[in-house]
């Protein structure tokens, strides 16, 4: 187990560098000046160079990215060209926002998809069978921003049971209690949840199906096992493998989410942090983000690699 874990991380290491590489290259040659940007309409091109100088991009881009590399190897992922904070400062800000919509997302996804995927395949070809194969095809096509559009108009504007925007935090001078942190978060949960339930659904019908053809499950029910045990503590465990794996893609995948969810509930997270950066061209703000978005992407896919060990013995022996 021990060398297991050690592979896999020092497998990390090479994807993090490839990362870095990556989006520090493609940001520096990309069209535009950051300096240009910070300085105005009206600067002049002395002024121009001065930022340059100052901001270091005055250097070759193998030493930027050396000196970048150095910094971030300490922990110091640089100093934001628009905001003059550290960006280890403005992400820990702002994560706790990011934090609370990604884990109420996949914690309610979870809680809904798996239960409805297991009935769903224990009664194949019945009315919640059909009507969660159409779910999952409207839960697939239909943009998260339109399904945000839609509750916002339904349950905030129309029936006004909710908050339109915004954002309570849950601990601090600034907190209202738990109920408050809750209210404004319910339709981000429920907008963002709405793919990762047609996703996670549809794997855990297809993977429940299958175990429940297999021979051990005839077994269980020639020995008079509750239909209730032979579903949960048969089916369900042996299928506990790809419905894990395709917990682990949703929540990889809710990166992309969360930018578009934040910006139209306008929470201030990372993902509202991230279009601001892009915006202005904020180099090191981007970079940092990226590659915590990657070492969050990696350290995930490595926590699904350790659980099928412990989930699936055959792959422990």
């Amino acid at each position: 187990m021990a060398s297991f874990l050690i592979r896999r991380l020092l497998a990390v290491l090479p994807v993090l560098l490839v990362v870095s590489l990556l989006v520090f290259f493609m940001l520096r040659l990309a069209p535009g000046d950051p300096a240009a940007v910070i300085a105005g309409n009206n600067a002049t091109s002395e002024d121009i160079a001065n930022i340059r100088a100052h901001m270091g991009l005055d250097k070759p881009i193998a030493v930027q990215y050396v000196l970048w590399l150095g910094q971030v190897l300490q922990g110091d992922l640089g100093y934001s060209y628009y905001l003059s904070k550290p960006v280890t400062a403005l992400v820990a800000q702002r994560v706790e926002p990011t934090l609370s919509l990604a884990l109420g997302t996949v914690l309610l996804a979870v809680c809904i998809a798996v239960p409805l995927g297991s009935l769903a395949a224990w009664r194949m070809g019945g009315w919640l069978d059909r009507g969660l194969s159409a779910f999952s095809v409207a839960g697939f096509s239909v943009p998260v921003f339109v399904i945000a559009y839609l509750l916002i108009y339904v349950f905030a504007m129309q029936l006004q049971w909710l908050p339109v925007q915004g954002y309570k935090p849950i601990s601090g001078p600034q907190s209202q209690g738990i109920w408050a942190w809750m209210r404004q978060l319910i339709l981000p949960w429920l907008t963002l949840s709405t793919v990762y339930v047609a996703l996670i659904a549809r794997i855990t019908r297809a993977s429940v199906s299958e175990a429940l053809q297999e021979d051990f499950i005839r077994t269980a029910r020639a020995k008079g096992l509750a239909e209730r045990t032979v579903l949960v503590r048969h089916a369900l465990a042996n299928a506990a493998v790809p419905i894990v794996t395709v917990v682990g893609i949703g929540v990889a995948l809710l990166i992309g989410g969360v930018v578009v969810t934040e910006t139209v509930f306008a929470i201030p997270g990372l993902g509202s942090l991230t279009v601001d950066a892009v915006l202005n061209r904020d180099f090191p703000v981007i970079q940092g983000l990226v590659l915590l978005f990657s070492l969050s992407y990696v350290l995930i896919n490595l926590l699904v690699d350790t659980s099928y060990v412990w989930l699936d013995p055959r792959i422990r022996h």
